[in-house]
């Protein structure tokens, strides 16, 4: 029998070979409550996304307006952006020249539109899915707008994109072949392969390495493929300063007599600074069962990279590679798993939400130790770190988005909640900068356009 996989409203199915350990731990809850300048036009707002290495040290795009009465704006960074009392947000049009992917019904197992990175100079590189089976790259100056001529690889669906100061690394989705299987039931679906393409600062490739493991060999259907099918498939980077790692969804092909089911888990794989696979000591063939809302992030502190998944066994934000429980949810089609961040002095925080509600979660290597319910009523939570000490939550609210700072040690609420005047993405991610901003792509004024909202440094 072939396991039809949809989102979350799965049914669990035991995935040959792995051994799942659900421990359920009890959450205590608290509540409390070298480029051209930028451009002239921002508004007083916020935003928010899932850390990595890059959350604690990147760079970003000068600002606009001011923020506070209370103190003078001071400038930050290599870009000199203003950093205020209050977060300032600027929103900058960017034209791509070239059609970039709608948002479509933003489901789990639709194409992403659009990633950023920030890079060490205070820039950014902007990925986009076109509607011609390409993913464009282009580069940002301090001022959101485009720099020379965007370059572009074979890619039917974008992932992430992650930079350093080198260049970077695009994940993306490539077509693959099936075989014959046969399925023991349920509908065929193209077979595809997962990629990480190293790219220079002048956005040309470098290498290219697959981390699913289709060859011409072994098929989507042929037993232990590890591939991208129709199943969620969405997937994030972190590095370490030297390696890539991917955590991504991937489709678990297993021999069922004379035919094959298809399962739904997520795999996580690290690639060296010459694209050579690493035997490394967080990375799995299969991590969660049945897993979406894939989040990493490298942390120096404890030299590993710290993963958590969405899942509807026992329906839970959890640890993969051993299965750790981090806040209990319930199995009622509404678990979503948001951002991962650093918190300030150790550990972590998550955002998910539970029926309309978000939550952070903070916990370390085990069950999380202390719940901030938030105000912000949403599906889809956002978070990302937002300057030394605190993190940006960010959720749609009519045709723009919401926001709330919070302290990244104690979990508190500082200042006032905030608006971001740009359209939300279910499944898109704001991105740290080192000089305390955090940018966000969205879709822009016409098809050929992205909008970047940037939330300026806080003093």
């Amino acid at each position: 029998m072939n396991l039809a996989f949809s989102r979350r409203h799965v049914v669990i199915a035991a995935i040959a070979g792995l051994a799942v350990a659900a421990s359920i731990g009890a959450v205590a809850a608290f509540s409390s409550s070298s480029a051209p300048p930028g451009e002239p036009a921002a508004s007083v707002q916020s935003s928010s996304d899932g850390g990595d290495t890059a959350a604690l040290a990147a760079a970003g795009a000068p600002s606009s307006a001011a923020a506070s009465s209370a103190a003078p704006a001071k400038e930050t960074g290599p870009c000199g952006r203003a950093a205020s009392g209050t977060p300032v947000v600027k929103v900058t049009d960017v034209a791509v020249g070239s059609a970039v992917t709608g948002y479509g019904r933003e489901g789990d197992t639709d194409p992403l539109p659009m990633a950023i990175a920030a890079t060490p100079n205070g820039g950014s590189w902007l990925a986009w899915l076109g509607t011609n089976g390409k993913v464009y790259l282009g580069r940002l100056g301090c001022d959101d707008k485009l720099v020379g001529t965007p370059t572009s690889f074979d890619g039917i669906d974008l992932q992430d994109v992650s930079a350093d100061a080198n260049g970077g690394v695009l994940l993306l989705t490539r077509k693959g072949e099936c075989h014959a299987g046969p399925l023991c039931g349920g509908s065929s679906s193209p077979c595809n392969t997962m990629h990480m393409v190293r790219f220079d600062n002048n956005g040309r490739q470098v290498w290219e390495r697959q981390v699913t493991n289709l060859s011409s060999s072994l098929g989507g259907y042929d037993d232990g493929a590890r591939f991208v099918w129709w199943y969620q498939h969405h997937g994030r980077l972190a590095s370490d300063g030297s390696n890539y790692a991917a955590y991504f969804g991937v489709a678990i092909t297993v021999r069922n007599g004379s035919c094959v089911d298809i399962h739904e888990g997520d795999r996580m794989q690290v690639v060296n600074s010459g694209g050579g696979l690493v035997n490394h000591k967080d990375a799995f063939e299969v991590g969660c069962s049945h897993s979406w809302g894939t989040r990493i992030v490298w942390d120096p502190r404890t030299s590993h990279y710290a993963m958590v998944c969405a899942t509807d066994n026992n329906c839970r934000i959890a640890q993969p590679h051993p299965y750790r429980t981090v806040a209990a949810g319930a199995c009622d089609n509404t678990l979503f798993g948001g951002d991962l961040v650093l918190a300030r002095s150790s550990g972590y925080w998550t955002a998910w939400s539970q029926g309309g509600q978000a939550r952070l979660d903070h916990f370390g290597t085990g069950a999380s130790d202390a719940t901030v319910k938030t105000s912000a009523k949403t599906a889809h939570p956002h978070l990302v770190t937002y300057g030394t000490g605190r993190m940006l939550l960010a959720w749609e609210s009519g045709s723009s988005m919401a926001a709330q700072v919070y302290d990244s040690g104690s979990g508190s609420a500082v200042g006032a909640q905030l608006t971001i005047g740009v359209k939300d993405h279910n499944y898109q991610a704001f991105k740290a900068y080192p000089d305390g901003s955090a940018a966000y792509p969205a879709a822009g004024a016409n098809s050929t356009s992205i909008r970047i909202a940037r939330v300026m440094p806080m003093a």
